[in-house]
């Protein structure tokens, strides 16, 4: 309901200003000054008068898509009166409300007669005119896409390793945005595309320095709606990083990919290096293999191209040793794990499992006085690692929890930033705003994301519980993959440029090992969109013969 009313406050803000800046332009158009008032009509108005589609007035107010709409609006108007210059059309879109104003308001201006134009144009006048069609086609095909993207399905990259062999890096996806309800966006006035910044700077002060793509001022409260689905157990889904504290707007924080192994009231823990949940060891899908990490000693150096060949994966470790070589693989399944171990030069192999009891604690700096806490396991008070992890149980919407001292840790990023409470330690005492507290009532459902390469995932076990409030969507398929698209940081060998023909177009969260594809959905879109193009260029073309 919030967000409604903020958005209607915004609307009619942005209504006034129009009216304000244009209702002697409308009046010169024969039409009541008081409908520049009007949303939605006011541009329903301009686009009748300057011979657009009026359905397009729809568009004039929607989040994102909106502010370019309104642009391209404002720029019909102006042209309506004359105003074609190039600073004119620059100083419309940049200063729009101020300079529509200084145009209604000066004594001069008149309307343009657009049938007299047509029967007196130059040739140049001409070659201007078809600029501005190839323009307004532009436009409209990126209006189109951000319509897309914004309401409908956002592409997403895969740059890590994280969930091998269930999504390769290189592999890029369209999430649906439908799958859980759609998230209303919350930064209405944004640059198309652009997830939270233009650019990386390369600031190593400070990335918040990097430009924004999003102005973080007009913002409007999480919404979600038509939310018939939560996310269940097992299923791949798209979120935002919760511990981003470099975009405060929720739908602007790095995307991540995991897969959610525990719901809301469930209990997670890692024994070994083997998952359970409530007790019981995890249910392993048919797109989803199990991993560990091994320390291998070779008495040669191992042909590393061609391991990448035969498994598609590359070990993170190559040191020179007295005896041979020592390497460190990720991700090694227990019969990748096997044929290594029987390769000739392999002289001992053991899996690496962190002992028992001992915490997973980093610091920023040498002094050991700052933790990170997006690399340490979370919480930073509990003798886990990576591990050995847990019991831990996921909070639920409704669960009363214990806040002290020794439960802290867990929930103040819960109560402070995902609830947006104000949360304060003073004099032994902990205070949620404003007042002493010993319990808190959670106030959404929280999830545990974690990477199906356990041994290479940052998630849930090092920045904690997902917020249902940063679910994006599911995943729905794989569009494209690409074979050293990313570079691979963590070995000196990078993987070979080629295209996975074999991954495209296939269905991402069946649970399937043989997975569906959806190539000739793709071919057909394809068809459609061409041969519909060139049916309608046939039928101008006969049109404007059968008028000679």
């Amino acid at each position: 309901m919030n967000y409604f009313l903020t958005y209607t406050v915004y609307v009619l803000v942005l209504s006034i200003l129009m009216g304000i800046s244009t209702w002697k332009l409308f009046k010169k158009m024969g039409y009541s000054p008081l409908f520049a008032f009007i949303p939605f009509y006011n541009y329903f108005i301009i686009l009748k008068e300057t011979k657009h589609p009026k359905w397009w007035a729809i568009l004039s107010y929607l989040p994102i898509v909106g502010p370019i709409m309104m642009s391209v609006f404002h720029l019909y108007l102006m042209k309506k009166f004359g105003k074609t210059l190039f600073k004119d059309q620059i100083l419309t879109v940049i200063l729009p409300f101020i300079y529509m104003a200084t145009v209604n308001y000066s004594k001069d201006v008149e309307l343009e007669d657009e049938n007299a134009n047509e029967l007196f144009l130059t040739d140049e006048e001409k070659n201007a005119k078809k600029k501005d069609t190839f323009l307004g086609s532009i436009t409209f095909a990126v209006v189109f896409a951000t319509i897309i993207h914004v309401f409908v399905t956002q592409p997403f990259g895969i740059p890590t390793g994280s969930m091998e062999r269930t999504l390769l890096v290189g592999d890029f996806l369209f999430v649906n945005k439908w799958s859980y309800g759609y998230r209303l966006p919350m930064r209405p006035l944004a640059i198309p595309f652009l997830q939270g910044t233009i650019m990386d700077t390369g600031q190593k002060g400070n990335p918040k320095d990097d430009p924004k793509s999003y102005v973080d001022g007009v913002k409007l409260p999480y919404t979600r709606i038509l939310q018939f689905n939560k996310p269940q157990k097992n299923d791949v889904v798209v979120f935002n990083y919760p511990q981003d504290s470099v975009h405060t707007a929720i739908d602007r924080k790095d995307p991540y990919v995991k897969r959610c192994v525990a719901t809301a009231g469930d209990t997670f823990e890692m024994r070994a290096g083997r998952l359970f949940v409530n007790g019981k060891p995890e249910t392993v899908l048919g797109d989803q293999e199990v991993q560990h990490r091994y320390t291998v000693t070779t008495g040669s150096q191992l042909d590393i191209p061609a391991l990448y060949n035969t498994y598609g994966f590359l070990p993170v470790q190559e040191v020179q040793t007295n005896n041979g070589y020592l390497y460190g693989f990720q991700g090694l399944t227990d019969k990748t794990a096997k044929e290594i171990k029987a390769l000739p030069q392999v002289i001992d192999m053991k899996e690496e499992v962190s002992p028992k009891g001992e915490a997973a604690v980093y610091y920023r700096d040498e002094a050991k006085t700052k933790i990170d806490t997006t690399q340490s396991i979370f919480p930073i008070n509990k003798p886990w690692n990576q591990d050995w992890y847990g019991p831990l149980r996921i909070p639920k919407k409704g669960d009363v929890v214990a806040i002290n001292a020794e439960t802290l840790p867990m929930y103040q990023w819960v109560i402070s930033e995902y609830e947006h409470n104000s949360l304060e330690k003073k004099d032994g005492k902990i205070f949620i705003n404003g007042k002493e507290a010993n319990q808190y009532t959670i106030q959404q459902d929280y999830y545990m994301m974690v990477g199906d390469n356990r041994d290479a995932s940052l998630d849930a076990r090092f920045f904690g519980f997902v917020p249902e409030e940063n679910i994006v969507g599911k995943p729905m398929f794989t569009w494209m993959s690409l074979q050293g698209a990313f570079a691979d940081n963590s070995s000196t060998y990078q993987a070979p440029f080629k295209i996975r023909w074999e991954r495209m177009f296939k269905a991402t969260n069946t649970g399937e090992a043989n997975k569906t594809s959806y190539w000739w959905i793709a071919a057909m879109i394809l068809i459609l969109f061409f041969g519909w193009e060139y049916f309608v260029k046939l039928f101008r073309k006969k049109k404007t013969e059968d008028e000679l």
